[in-house]
């Protein structure tokens, strides 16, 4: 009887070997299904900063999420969008060899090695490769010859381990490490650390994680620009390909292009690294004390906390007691005028100064267009609480009349500086104004917020969508 059973039990065996095999077999060669036919597009992307991750708020985030999400709808309303997300950059293109996506959209440089690979498409952002170093070492690299020797980690598979390859075979001095599984955000903070001596980054990624990693300095740069695009498998979707050159050429006409690219890298380099390193210290030595006030604002104003905090700090760096020349007070530095129509009675309490500065950006934000899209509402809001509504709205009639777009803070901010050219300012309804103030100002504050929405963690408000309203008539519209 026992005899019987071992054949059996071996037969059993094998066939869950096998079946095993065949399931791992299958879902390993898995491809992309027909567009058209499933209604789904696939498409492979790359965990990093600025290009698809959570933010802050626990959504999807990124410039290459977003621009994906813009183009499903040029595909049908009845498409949907499937993210693969490769582990490291290096399989984000033997995905595509494999037939698994549609197409890649992980901020890929476009290079002779990868070109022979897989097919491009419309090339939308210029970027430049930099060697990125410690500030506190003082080794910052003039040039090749001071690599030598020196500890540099990259990527494997990227586009930078390609362009360090090529100067290796002129000149054999130059050693590098290619790491499997380091991002580049990884070893931008061990060289933020002191545990690397040098990395090599598109100069945008190393301006966007420099405002995290304060250490980070953009040395020289390595070889000739590049472009980024989207890349397709070379027998992939002819189809999906034509509406990509097509989306692409869409967005790029009407602005839409520039607006994504100016959310995610126009604000990256308006701090230098002494303004981020005093934030780093303050939100540790000060911010704290405040933390319980600003969550308080936001559940009362259904505003970020830190996006609140921001603010306080480009106006008064969280000093309660700071008061301007022209008599602006407090943490959110607050006008005399302004004070009294909020009903904050005491300019120098840190509660009130906060709970007032937030309600009165609700009051200028519903005076913003509800047309004009977020996040672009919200930075116009901000304008018009460091200049006034009045200069904004004449920075926004400007944009029209140059063939700009008024509800785009990317084009708004080009104008607001144009008020104190009396070419323009003679024209404008409420005459001159300082407006390249209000740019610096509200840049200042994405970068802050930034930081924050990464630093600490985003609160829930109990009462989510409430705003406090009582006294929005008391400051009329100008």
């Amino acid at each position: 009887m026992r005899l019987m059973r071992k054949p059996f039990a071996f037969a059993l065996i094998a066939s869950l070997v096998l079946a095993s095999l065949v399931v791992f077999y299958y879902f390993s060669h898995q491809r992309a299904p027909d567009v058209r036919g499933a209604k789904e597009l696939v498409v492979v992307t790359y965990n990093a900063a600025g290009t698809y991750y959570v933010d802050g708020k626990g959504n999807f985030a990124g410039l290459e999420y977003d621009l994906v999400n813009l183009f499903i709808k040029d595909l049908g309303d009845d498409y949907r969008v499937k993210f693969i997300v490769a582990d490291k950059v290096s399989d984000v293109i033997p995905t595509l060899q494999k037939g698994k996506a549609h197409l890649a959209a992980a901020n890929l440089s476009i290079t002779k090695e990868r070109a022979e690979l897989i097919r491009f498409g419309t090339p939308y952002l210029d970027v430049q490769q930099h060697v990125a170093y410690g500030l506190d070492q003082n080794n910052e690299p003039k040039a090749l010859q001071d690599l030598f020797g020196k500890h540099i980690h990259i990527p494997k598979g990227s586009s930078y381990a390609e362009r360090l390859k090529s100067l290796h075979n002129q000149n054999t001095m130059l050693k590098f490490q290619e790491v499997e599984d380091a991002s580049t955000d990884e070893l931008l903070e061990q060289v933020n650390m002191g545990f690397l001596n040098y990395t090599v980054a598109d100069d945008r990624v190393i301006s966007i994680l420099q405002n995290y990693y304060p250490n980070i300095g953009k040395g020289m740069a390595i070889g000739n620009p590049e472009k980024i695009a989207w890349a397709f498998p070379k027998n992939g979707n002819e189809w999906v390909y034509k509406k990509s050159l097509a989306f692409f050429d869409r967005i790029s006409k009407e602005g839409t292009l520039k607006n994504l690219l100016d959310r995610y890298h126009g604000h990256t380099e308006r701090l230098n690294q002494l303004d981020v390193r005093k934030f780093f210290s303050q939100t540790q030595s000060v911010l704290p004390k405040f933390v319980p006030i600003f969550k308080s604002a936001q559940e009362l104003n259904d505003i970020d906390w830190r996006l609140i905090a921001a603010i306080s700090y480009q106006e008064s760096h969280w000093d309660q007691y700071n008061t301007s020349p022209t008599n602006v007070r407090g943490m959110m530095m607050l006008t005399e005028k302004t004070a009294d129509d909020l009903g904050v009675t005491d300019r120098l309490d840190a509660k009130q100064s906060i709970l007032g500065g937030a309600r009165y950006i609700n009051i200028l934000k519903r005076q913003v267009p509800e047309k004009i899209p977020e996040p672009d509402r919200t930075w116009m809001a901000l304008a018009a609480y460091n200049i006034g509504f009045a200069h904004l709205e004449d920075a926004r009639v400007l944009a029209k009349k140059m063939g700009l777009n008024p509800n785009s803070w990317a084009d708004i901010k080009t104008t607001l500086p144009m008020l104190n050219k009396a070419k323009y300012y003679s024209k404008a309804k409420f005459g001159y104004a300082n407006g390249g103030a209000p740019v610096i100002f509200v840049e200042s504050i994405r970068t802050y917020y930034d930081i924050l929405a990464r630093k600490f963690p985003a609160h829930t408000s109990i009462f989510p969508s409430f705003e406090f309203r009582p006294t929005d008539t008391a400051i009329k519209r100008p």
